[in-house]
Parts: structure tokens; sequence; C-alpha cells
């Protein structure tokens, strides 16, 4: 019975864990999307990656666990199997994410991959450019067809 409930301590701290570092890489990967900034875009990136590699850890020990024989003959409670089974599903999401945010930062734009997207725009540039071709179709309506140039 004292080893069931050290497991029950430690399964209960590593999905504390889990959450915590799940917070963190969402917050890191906000930053990683929000920065201009080369020097800190890598930074950020690096941290990801660290991140990554704690909740990859996790979820080798999250496997080894569900694959017990304890948790299997439920000298565990069933909800700790159905607890690890979600955290190790939200560790696979990350592990996806993160992979998508990796290839975006190695595809290099001189590449052909990297040659064939779409150039990527500043988010305040494509703001002004919707906005002026708004205000241009705007005035094409207003003036009967004929643009006015200020």
């Amino acid at each position: 019975m004292g080893a069931s409930r050290k497991l029950q301590g430690e399964i209960d701290r590593v999905l504390k864990e889990v959450q915590e570092s799940v917070e963190a890489f969402d917050s890191i990967w906000n930053k990683v999307y929000d920065t201009e900034n080369a020097n800190q875009k890598e930074k950020f990136e690096a941290d990801l990656k660290k991140e990554i590699k704690k909740l990859q850890r996790y979820r080798d020990q999250i496997k080894t666990w569900i694959q017990s024989s304890e948790i299997k003959d439920k000298k565990v409670s069933a909800s700790y199997e159905k607890a690890l089974m979600d955290a190790r599903k939200v560790i696979e999401l990350e592990m996806e994410r993160f992979k998508v945010c990796e290839k975006e930062t190695k595809t290099k734009s001189f590449s052909e991959e990297g040659s064939g997207q779409q150039p990527k725009t500043d988010p305040k540039e494509k703001a002004k450019s919707e906005t002026r071709d708004w205000l241009n179709n705007v005035e094409v309506i207003h003036t009967g067809g004929m643009p006015m140039r200020m």
C-alpha cells in the first residue's frame, strides 16, 4: 500500500510539472511569433527547444507508468490512468507544434521550399495595406467610379 501511495504522489508531482511546462511552452511559443528581433527570436527558439526536451522526458516517464503493471492492475486509481493518457496526448500535441516551428525556422528564404512560400509581411504593414485598399475602394464608390487623388 505504501508503494502505491508513493507512486500516486510521484504521478501527481509529474502531472503538475507537465502542466507548468506546457504553460511555459505556450508562453515561449507566443514570444517566438510575436518578436521581430532575430536575436531574440533565436533565443526564444532555444528556450522552446529546452522546454520540449523537458516535456519529452516527462512523456517517457508517463509512457513507462502507463505500461507498468501497477497501473494496468488498477493498484493505482483508474483516474490516474486517464490523467496520464491525457498528459501524454497534450505533450504529443506540443511536440507537433514544435516540429512546425522548427521547420519554419530551418526553412531558408532562398531555398526552393522557402522561395515557394508567400513572403511574410509585417502585421502592421498588412493592416495599413488593407486599410489603404479599403479607402481606395470606398473612394471609387463615392465618386461614381472615378478615383479622386489628393
